[in-house]
């Protein structure tokens, strides 16, 4: 059987670069080598594509170094990628994408465009999946047609930080302190601040406003972070639930990534119900956003009970993950698990 050739992108421009080249790494780990030429394409923080030729290059930082130029042909007559380098130019026929990108540029509609402009199958949630879900903000309107218990939010846009006590006393009209606030189209908890007070509100609003142009006010929730997986099309099934131990107050980028004292504990002892609970407004979120391929949906339980938080339509693979723990916890190692993403990714229709 000839191999397919599998363009696998990772890097961005995006904060959660760092991230992403370590989810890359145990990715293509789990790949049939003997199915598919892994094709290694980084992005710079700066936003230039490179081929690289090894993981170990990835892991070390010196992708970034590398001479030969890559990019995706948005010709769909080609299906192709690009490369350069000093000896000239040569095109390769792709036959799948395989974007392992978070945030900024790659979970948010961006490449999912471009790849769709090519004609080339690839993995994960399509442009208007990827891009709502990106956006905490626009995910929190459809949600709320769901009858799906969210906690109450003010939406802010940085242009309206030029009148600051305007928009602190809307929020402090909607919303008691303490409150969390939140870049809309950031991820891996990047320029997410707790705020106890109309001062520490102020700071917090303008370093969200570093991060996005839209910022989401919400109330704090009081329970337990409890995350869900989602795998498939439109037969898409949840796996078992996962509970966060956060090291900190909430679990922001230091907790999640830094922190050796933060857990994760799969299959947690929840109230009679809450677990299919759970799964079942998961894989609602998960069609409603019109998902495909993968997200991770992430809720709060707290003594009123289910909380909608959060989805992410590429959710981490570093080895801390929820989202793979999850489905091994479900029989689903993570080769078969990433070889059910690759073929997912040939099966999606529009």
């Amino acid at each position: 059987m000839d191999k397919k050739n599998m363009a696998v992108l990772f890097g961005g421009q995006s904060s959660e670069h760092e991230i992403s080249c370590m989810s890359v790494v145990n990715i293509v780990k789990c790949v049939d080598q003997s199915r598919y030429n892994v094709i290694l394409i980084g992005i710079t923080k700066e936003g230039h594509w490179v081929k690289t030729e090894a993981l170990d290059q990835i892991q070390d930082g010196s992708w970034r170094n590398s001479k030969v130029s890559a990019w995706i042909f948005p010709d769909a007559t080609k299906k192709s990628l690009g490369l350069m380098d000093e000896t000239g130019m040569r095109e390769i026929p792709l036959d799948v994408v395989f974007p392992v990108l978070h945030g900024l540029y790659g979970e948010d509609g961006t490449i999912q465009g471009l790849l769709e402009l090519a004609q080339i199958p690839y993995v994960g949630c399509g442009v208007l999946s990827s891009a709502v879900s990106m956006d905490k903000l626009y995910t929190k309107l459809i949600v709320d047609t769901l009858g799906i218990r969210q906690a109450r939010y003010v939406g802010i846009h940085r242009r309206e930080l030029k009148d600051m006590d305007a928009v602190i006393e809307r929020v402090e009209r909607v919303l008691p302190y303490p409150v969390f606030v939140k870049p809309s189209c950031a991820g891996s908890s990047k320029g997410v601040s707790k705020a106890e007070n109309q001062e520490e509100l102020r700071a917090a609003v303008c370093e969200a406003a570093v991060h996005d142009s839209k910022i989401l006010v919400e109330e704090t929730i009081v329970g337990r972070e409890i995350e869900c997986a989602v795998l498939g099309n439109d037969d898409a099934k949840a796996s078992g639930v996962g509970e966060i131990l956060a090291a900190a107050e909430f679990y922001d980028f230091d907790a999640k990534y830094c922190s050796e004292e933060s857990r994760t504990v799969v299959d947690p002892q929840l109230e009679e119900g809450m677990a299919q609970q759970i799964r079942e407004a998961a894989v609602r979120i998960f069609h409603a956003v019109d998902g495909s391929g993968l997200a991770r949906v992430d809720f709060f339980v707290d003594k009123e009970g289910l909380v909608f938080n959060e989805i992410n339509t590429l959710p981490g693979f570093t080895a801390i993950s929820m989202y793979p723990m999850l489905w091994e916890a479900r029989g689903i190692g993570k080769r078969e698990l990433i070889q059910n993403l690759i073929d997912l990714a040939g099966t999606k229709t529009r």
